[in-house]
């Protein structure tokens, strides 16, 4: 189980950097004040699945409207910072996790959807770590040998 959560935080590791490094790319492209500072944040705000890229939505958005207004520029902006967000939360995670944890990614995106319905945004937080510790639980169960004790049959 070590071996897994070890695995898991550097998968985070590795997810911030990416999200860093193509939020920076994207917000340079665009010309956005503060590109490598807004792209720490956003790199950082996947830390926290879902919640944290709401949360980071709010700085993106008024900087790119105290440089440009109400612009295409503006709009253009936030059309990136989406698409980001999107492929890191439905492509990157799901399929980062999968190699890094051992999980199925439809195995991930369910953990996530259950346990954050079953506890909000801790659910969402620690969802992958516990799919990763149901697994490794799951794995290891003994299983029943149909030899070994006639009173059990499966």
């Amino acid at each position: 189980m070590n071996q897994k959560i070890a695995s898991y935080v550097r998968g985070k590791f590795l997810e911030v950097f990416i999200v860093t490094v193509a939020t920076y790319i994207a917000f340079a492209v665009l010309d956005l004040n503060y590109a490598m500072l807004l792209a720490v944040l956003v790199g950082l705000s996947v830390i926290i699945p879902y919640a944290g890229a709401a949360v980071v939505t709010l700085p993106v958005m008024f900087v790119a409207y105290a440089q440009w207004g109400i612009a295409s520029e503006f709009f253009y902006v936030l059309a990136a910072y989406t698409v980001i967000q999107f492929l890191d939360g439905n492509v990157l995670v799901p399929l980062l996790f999968s190699e890094v944890v051992n999980l199925h990614p439809v195995a991930i995106i369910v953990a996530v959807l259950f346990f954050g319905g079953l506890w909000g945004l801790w659910g969402v937080f620690f969802a992958i770590p516990l799919a990763t510790l149901i697994n490794a639980v799951i794995n290891l169960w003994p299983a029943a040998d149909e030899g070994s004790n006639p009173s059990v049959s499966l």
